[in-house]
This record gives C-alpha cells, sequence and structure tokens, in this order.
C-alpha cells in the first residue's frame, strides 16, 4: 500500500455475517430499542456476540488492547473525575435489563474519545461483520454540532470498510416544516 493511501471498502474486506459478532454503540439514557434491535440481529444471525461500547468524550485512550478493551484516563489529569465508573454501572445494569430474555453472549466495552474512532477499533478487534448505532434526534444545538461535525452514524459510514446499521429513535413528518 502506498503511504498515505487508506485501504477501500471492498470484497477482499468484506467480513463474513455468520458467526460475527456486532458491534453496538450505546449512550447513556438512550432509548432500549438500540439494544432490542442488536439482540433480535444477533438472534437471526443464529445467536452471534454482542459487543455493546461507550465511548465517554471526557476521557483519553492510554492504551488499547487487542481485545478491544482500553485503558483510559480523564482529559485533565488535574481533575479527579471518577463519575465514568458510575456511568459504567449505569449502563451495564440498563443492558442486563434490557437483554434480560437475550439468550445470545453480549459484553459491555467501557471506550474513550471520539466514539466513531472507538467503536471503529473495537469492531476491527473483535472481527465485528456491522456496526449498530441510534439515530439521535437532535435539539437546535445539537443540529449545528452535527451541521458542522457529522453524526457518529456518519463518520462510521465514512471511515470505516464495515456496514453501520442505524436505528431510528425518533421520526420526523414528510409533511412538516423543517425545523432548520
Amino acid at each position: 500500500m502506498a503511504f498515505g493511501r487508506v485501504p477501500q471498502p471492498s470484497p477482499q474486506r468484506m467480513v463474513p455475517v455468520p458467526g460475527h459478532p456486532i458491534v453496538v454503540g450505546v449512550v447513556p439514557g438512550q432509548p432500549e430499542l438500540v439494544a432490542l434491535n442488536a439482540a433480535a440481529w444477533s438472534n437471526a444471525l443464529g445467536g452471534v456476540p454482542l459487543y455493546f461500547g461507550y465511548s465517554d468524550p471526557s476521557r483519553i485512550v492510554d492504551v488499547e488492547a487487542e481485545d478491544g478493551t482500553v485503558q483510559h484516563s480523564a482529559i485533565s489529569p488535574d481533575q479527579a473525575d471518577d463519575s465514568w465508573q458510575e456511568r459504567e454501572t449505569q449502563i451495564r445494569t440498563f443492558l442486563a435489563t434490557v437483554l434480560a430474555d437475550h439468550s445470545g453472549p453480549w459484553e459491555f466495552r467501557y471506550l474513550a474519545g471520539r466514539a466513531d474512532r472507538a467503536l471503529t477499533h473495537l469492531a476491527r478487534a473483535v472481527d465485528a461483520s456491522a456496526i449498530m448505532v441510534g439515530a439521535k434526534h437532535p435539539s437546535s444545538a445539537e443540529r449545528w454540532r452535527e451541521f458542522i461535525a457529522g453524526s457518529v452514524a456518519v463518520r462510521l459510514a465514512r471511515h470505516q470498510h464495515r456496514p453501520v446499521v442505524i436505528v431510528p429513535l425518533a421520526v420526523v413528518d414528510w409533511k412538516a416544516p423543517a425545523a432548520w
């Protein structure tokens, strides 16, 4: 590969769907719909493993392990903030409740940094066939941020070769005037 060339999606880079896990991006307070869709897809694919991941933007990656786990620390070492542990417990408890009837294997990984990069690293590490995320219904302020930076789903679709499944969490009436 020539210097500076990024490997492009191709048939040779496809990950077979049967037997390969799905990486699922989650955020605190997210509706259960994303986790339930992931469980449904897992069941439809014969019980493939699910790897749920939340990437905390207030933390930075210190070490990325080959299994997709990360060691992380606060962006500002001068501010001791252990609230991430409470967030991790909250997400794990939420997933355990939502997935109580799911018979397939699943794991949760607390990640750090940009969500698109963290989920891509996790997908690569576990050799996932796809990445699933929820589509937020942004507020006015978030619309501008997404317009400038792009959504996680769009960044994922543009910067890695796995298919991205987007679960709608809110819909807009086609006949309603655009909010912006």
